[in-house]
Protein backbone atom coordinates (compact mmCIF):
# COMPACT_ATOMS: atom_id res chain seq x y z
CA UNK A 1 0.00 0.00 0.00
CA UNK A 2 1.50 3.66 -0.58
CA UNK A 3 1.92 5.94 1.79
CA UNK A 4 -0.74 8.16 1.36
CA UNK A 5 -3.26 5.25 1.49
CA UNK A 6 -2.02 4.09 4.82
CA UNK A 7 -2.01 7.36 6.41
CA UNK A 8 -5.66 7.80 5.35
CA UNK A 9 -6.47 4.55 6.19
CA UNK A 10 -5.37 4.52 9.58
CA UNK A 11 -6.72 8.27 10.10
CA UNK A 12 -10.02 6.87 9.44
CA UNK A 13 -10.04 3.62 11.16
CA UNK A 14 -8.90 5.68 13.89
CA UNK A 15 -11.47 8.24 14.07
CA UNK A 16 -14.33 5.60 13.47
CA UNK A 17 -12.89 3.74 16.13
CA UNK A 18 -13.30 6.57 18.39
CA UNK A 19 -16.81 7.20 17.53
CA UNK A 20 -17.97 3.36 17.76
CA UNK A 21 -16.56 3.48 21.12
CA UNK A 22 -17.81 6.39 22.62
CA UNK A 23 -20.72 6.98 20.61
CA UNK A 24 -22.39 4.76 18.84
CA UNK A 25 -21.60 1.77 21.19
CA UNK A 26 -23.49 3.72 24.01
CA UNK A 27 -27.01 4.11 22.19
CA UNK A 28 -28.55 1.17 23.55
CA UNK A 29 -30.65 0.46 20.63
CA UNK A 30 -32.35 -3.02 20.34
CA UNK A 31 -30.83 -5.42 18.65
CA UNK A 32 -26.88 -4.85 16.97
CA UNK A 33 -25.39 -1.73 17.05
CA UNK A 34 -24.42 0.32 13.95
CA UNK A 35 -21.38 -0.50 12.69
CA UNK A 36 -18.99 2.56 11.73
CA UNK A 37 -16.05 0.72 11.33
CA UNK A 38 -17.57 -1.94 8.92
CA UNK A 39 -18.70 1.21 6.69
CA UNK A 40 -14.82 2.47 7.11
CA UNK A 41 -13.66 -0.90 5.30
CA UNK A 42 -15.99 -0.57 3.01
CA UNK A 43 -15.25 2.59 1.53
CA UNK A 44 -12.06 2.14 1.50
CA UNK A 45 -12.27 -1.46 0.21
CA UNK A 46 -14.28 -0.15 -2.85
CA UNK A 47 -11.62 2.32 -3.70
CA UNK A 48 -8.25 0.77 -3.36
CA UNK A 49 -9.41 -2.63 -4.32
CA UNK A 50 -9.92 -6.77 -3.14
CA UNK A 51 -5.98 -6.66 -1.58
CA UNK A 52 -5.71 -3.37 0.19
CA UNK A 53 -9.37 -3.99 1.16
CA UNK A 54 -7.91 -6.60 3.32
CA UNK A 55 -5.37 -5.52 4.98
CA UNK A 56 -7.61 -2.89 5.75
CA UNK A 57 -10.38 -4.75 7.30
CA UNK A 58 -7.80 -6.93 9.20
CA UNK A 59 -6.40 -3.68 10.92
CA UNK A 60 -9.24 -1.78 11.33
CA UNK A 61 -10.67 -5.43 13.21
CA UNK A 62 -7.41 -6.00 15.14
CA UNK A 63 -8.06 -2.53 16.85
CA UNK A 64 -11.33 -3.22 17.79
CA UNK A 65 -10.68 -6.90 18.82
CA UNK A 66 -8.20 -4.89 21.65
CA UNK A 67 -9.95 -1.79 22.49
CA UNK A 68 -12.27 -1.43 25.17
CA UNK A 69 -15.18 -2.59 26.05
CA UNK A 70 -13.71 -5.70 23.93
CA UNK A 71 -15.44 -8.99 25.46
CA UNK A 72 -14.14 -11.44 22.91
CA UNK A 73 -10.99 -12.97 21.60
CA UNK A 74 -8.50 -10.88 19.74
CA UNK A 75 -8.13 -11.59 16.20
CA UNK A 76 -12.29 -12.39 15.65
CA UNK A 77 -13.54 -9.28 14.45
CA UNK A 78 -10.11 -8.41 12.67
CA UNK A 79 -10.84 -12.30 10.36
CA UNK A 80 -14.11 -10.69 9.76
CA UNK A 81 -13.48 -7.32 8.27
CA UNK A 82 -10.58 -9.46 6.57
CA UNK A 83 -12.86 -11.57 4.65
CA UNK A 84 -14.96 -8.19 4.17
CA UNK A 85 -12.61 -5.82 2.83
CA UNK A 86 -11.56 -8.29 0.30
CA UNK A 87 -15.01 -9.42 -0.66
CA UNK A 88 -15.84 -5.54 -1.42
CA UNK A 89 -12.74 -4.96 -3.19
CA UNK A 90 -13.74 -7.39 -5.66
CA UNK A 91 -17.04 -5.32 -6.66
CA UNK A 92 -14.85 -2.54 -7.65
CA UNK A 93 -15.78 -0.72 -10.60
CA UNK A 94 -13.13 -1.37 -13.46
CA UNK A 95 -10.69 1.23 -14.54
CA UNK A 96 -11.87 3.17 -11.90
CA UNK A 97 -15.08 4.35 -13.24
CA UNK A 98 -17.59 6.30 -11.14
CA UNK A 99 -20.53 4.50 -9.68
CA UNK A 100 -23.45 6.28 -11.10
CA UNK A 101 -26.48 4.38 -9.16
CA UNK A 102 -26.76 4.13 -5.48
CA UNK A 103 -28.50 0.23 -6.07
CA UNK A 104 -24.93 -1.09 -5.97
CA UNK A 105 -23.31 0.12 -2.92
CA UNK A 106 -26.79 -0.65 -1.00
CA UNK A 107 -26.75 -3.82 -2.05
CA UNK A 108 -23.04 -3.62 -0.72
CA UNK A 109 -23.89 -2.41 2.56
CA UNK A 110 -26.59 -4.67 3.58
CA UNK A 111 -24.62 -8.12 1.83
CA UNK A 112 -21.75 -6.84 4.33
CA UNK A 113 -23.75 -6.07 7.45
CA UNK A 114 -25.31 -9.56 7.15
CA UNK A 115 -22.18 -11.17 5.90
CA UNK A 116 -20.20 -9.78 8.73
CA UNK A 117 -22.94 -10.65 11.74
CA UNK A 118 -22.90 -14.11 9.98
CA UNK A 119 -19.44 -14.78 10.27
CA UNK A 120 -18.72 -13.17 13.63
CA UNK A 121 -21.13 -15.53 14.86
CA UNK A 122 -20.19 -18.51 12.75
CA UNK A 123 -16.33 -17.79 14.95
CA UNK A 124 -17.74 -17.25 18.21
CA UNK A 125 -19.91 -20.71 18.21
CA UNK A 126 -16.55 -22.40 16.98
CA UNK A 127 -14.86 -20.70 20.43
CA UNK A 128 -17.69 -21.74 22.52
CA UNK A 129 -19.41 -17.82 22.59
CA UNK A 130 -23.55 -18.59 22.22
CA UNK A 131 -24.69 -14.69 22.99
CA UNK A 132 -25.87 -14.38 19.45
CA UNK A 133 -28.20 -17.67 20.72
CA UNK A 134 -29.80 -15.54 23.65
CA UNK A 135 -30.58 -12.00 21.73
CA UNK A 136 -31.59 -14.15 18.28
CA UNK A 137 -30.04 -14.39 15.38
CA UNK A 138 -32.52 -13.17 12.91
CA UNK A 139 -32.82 -9.99 14.98
CA UNK A 140 -29.31 -9.75 15.03
CA UNK A 141 -29.30 -9.89 11.31
CA UNK A 142 -32.53 -7.50 10.67
CA UNK A 143 -31.40 -4.64 12.95
CA UNK A 144 -27.77 -4.67 11.45
CA UNK A 145 -28.42 -4.57 8.01
CA UNK A 146 -31.28 -1.75 9.04
CA UNK A 147 -28.47 0.42 10.82
CA UNK A 148 -25.83 0.07 8.72
CA UNK A 149 -27.92 1.13 5.27
CA UNK A 150 -29.22 4.07 7.92
CA UNK A 151 -25.79 5.18 8.47
CA UNK A 152 -24.29 4.52 5.41
CA UNK A 153 -25.49 7.93 3.03
CA UNK A 154 -23.73 9.88 5.51
CA UNK A 155 -20.49 8.24 6.14
CA UNK A 156 -19.44 5.54 2.67
CA UNK A 157 -19.71 8.34 -0.22
CA UNK A 158 -17.42 10.34 1.90
CA UNK A 159 -14.89 8.04 2.94
CA UNK A 160 -15.01 6.92 -0.77
CA UNK A 161 -14.08 10.77 -2.15
CA UNK A 162 -11.52 10.97 0.40
CA UNK A 163 -9.68 7.78 -1.11
CA UNK A 164 -9.88 8.74 -4.32
CA UNK A 165 -8.41 12.47 -3.65
CA UNK A 166 -5.39 11.16 -1.21
CA UNK A 167 -4.71 8.48 -4.06
CA UNK A 168 -4.66 11.13 -6.75
CA UNK A 169 -7.33 10.14 -8.91
CA UNK A 170 -8.52 11.94 -11.98
CA UNK A 171 -12.10 11.01 -11.16
CA UNK A 172 -11.76 13.32 -7.95
CA UNK A 173 -11.80 16.28 -8.76
CA UNK A 174 -15.16 15.93 -11.02
CA UNK A 175 -16.56 14.22 -7.73
CA UNK A 176 -14.98 17.04 -5.25
CA UNK A 177 -18.67 19.09 -5.85
CA UNK A 178 -20.70 15.69 -6.00
CA UNK A 179 -20.45 14.29 -2.60
CA UNK A 180 -23.39 16.18 -1.50
CA UNK A 181 -25.33 14.37 -4.92
CA UNK A 182 -24.22 10.95 -4.06
CA UNK A 183 -25.25 11.07 -0.22
CA UNK A 184 -28.47 12.14 -1.75
CA UNK A 185 -28.84 9.54 -4.24
CA UNK A 186 -28.00 7.16 -1.29
CA UNK A 187 -31.10 8.20 0.20
CA UNK A 188 -33.35 8.37 -2.68
CA UNK A 189 -34.98 4.57 -3.79
CA UNK A 190 -31.88 3.94 -5.67
CA UNK A 191 -33.44 4.57 -9.49
CA UNK A 192 -29.63 5.71 -10.44
CA UNK A 193 -30.50 9.11 -11.45
CA UNK A 194 -27.49 11.69 -10.62
CA UNK A 195 -28.36 15.17 -9.49
CA UNK A 196 -25.25 16.32 -11.14
CA UNK A 197 -25.93 15.04 -14.13
CA UNK A 198 -29.63 16.94 -14.28
CA UNK A 199 -27.84 19.82 -13.81
CA UNK A 200 -25.21 19.41 -16.23
CA UNK A 201 -27.85 18.77 -18.76
CA UNK A 202 -29.70 21.96 -17.92
CA UNK A 203 -26.91 24.24 -17.87
CA UNK A 204 -25.90 22.94 -21.85
CA UNK A 205 -29.96 23.35 -22.52
CA UNK A 206 -29.72 27.10 -20.98
CA UNK A 207 -26.34 27.91 -23.21
CA UNK A 208 -28.11 26.72 -26.30
CA UNK A 209 -30.92 28.69 -25.47
CA UNK A 210 -28.84 31.75 -25.15
CA UNK A 211 -27.23 31.39 -28.27
CA UNK A 212 -30.01 31.03 -30.26
CA UNK A 213 -31.60 34.06 -28.59
CA UNK A 214 -28.43 36.36 -29.96
CA UNK A 215 -28.66 34.72 -33.19
CA UNK A 216 -31.80 36.10 -33.40
CA UNK A 217 -30.84 39.52 -31.93
CA UNK A 218 -28.17 39.51 -34.88
CA UNK A 219 -30.56 39.25 -36.98
CA UNK A 220 -33.24 42.03 -36.53
CA UNK A 221 -29.92 44.37 -35.98
CA UNK A 222 -28.90 43.55 -39.64
CA UNK A 223 -32.04 44.47 -40.71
Amino acid sequence: MRFNRMLLSTTLVVVALVIQVTILARLQLPGAVPDLMLLTVLGLAMVYGHVAGAFVGFGAGLLADIAPPADHAAGRYALVLCVIGYLAGLVRPDNGQQLRSATGPMLVVVAAAVGATLLYAGVGALVGDTAARHVGLGSLLFTAAVYDLILAPFTVPLIMWLARRSDSDPLAESQSGNVQDVASGWLSSGTGLRIGAQRSGLKIKAARTRATRAGRIKGVKRL
